[in-house]
Formats: structure tokens, sequence, C-alpha cells
């Protein structure tokens, strides 16, 4: 059993910070590629930043400069730090990790979501 479990999400105002965190727990050998990604209401998921398992970063246009994506590999855990956050921002964020489980296999992984609100 693994399950990503994501967390720090809220309502601010424009302009604002959050820093959101993804927890991968179970039965984990080892997590290659992870990333954040968003879905506002009426919209489609997007990417909005993935790191490799080596700190390899890769941003969305519309966040490049205002969010930094890392990650603690001793920790199964990954970080979102977004600054300067715009209404535009508003969505659910979900956190995504591609994971080799201890019984064999690698699996894509989705967590719950987090709800972030900015306000303008």
């Amino acid at each position: 059993q693994v399950q990503l479990v994501e967390s720090g999400g809220g309502m601010v105002q424009a302009g604002g910070s959050l820093r959101l965190s993804c927890a991968a727990s179970g039965s984990i050998l080892s997590i290659n590629g992870m990333g954040w990604y968003r879905q506002a209401p009426g919209k489609q998921r997007e990417s909005v930043a993935t790191i490799t398992r080596y700190g390899r970063t890769n941003y969305a246009d519309f966040v490049k400069g205002r969010f930094t994506i890392s990650r603690d590999n001793a920790k199964n855990t990954m970080y979102l730090q977004m600054n300067n956050l715009e209404p535009e921002d508003t969505a659910v964020y979900y956190c995504n990790a591609a994971i080799i489980r201890l019984a064999g296999g690698a699996y894509d992984y989705w967590g719950q979501g987090t709800q972030v609100t900015v306000s303008s």
C-alpha cells in the first residue's frame, strides 16, 4: 500500500505565500520523478512543476520565478514553495510520484489534492 498526502493549502491574499508538502508513505523502494499539478474549476489539470530524483526541475511558464519545487529523498517528501501568489493560482493542487514498490513494479500515484485559494 502506497499513498501520497498533500498538506499546506489554504487561503491567502494576492502577493502572499504558501508552502505545500507531499509525503509518500507505504511499501516504497524508491521514488523517481515527482511533480505538482493543479486544476482550477472548469479547467483541465495542468503541470505546475516537476523534479527528478536527482533534483533536476522544470516549471510551467506561468510560475517561473514565483514557485520553487524541491524534495527530500530521505523523507520521501516533496515541497512547493509558492510566492507572490495571484488569484489565477487558485486551484486544487495535486502531487504525483512515480514509485517503485518493495514488492516490485513501478506505478504512478496521485495525492488527494489540497485547495489553494488566492483572493484579490
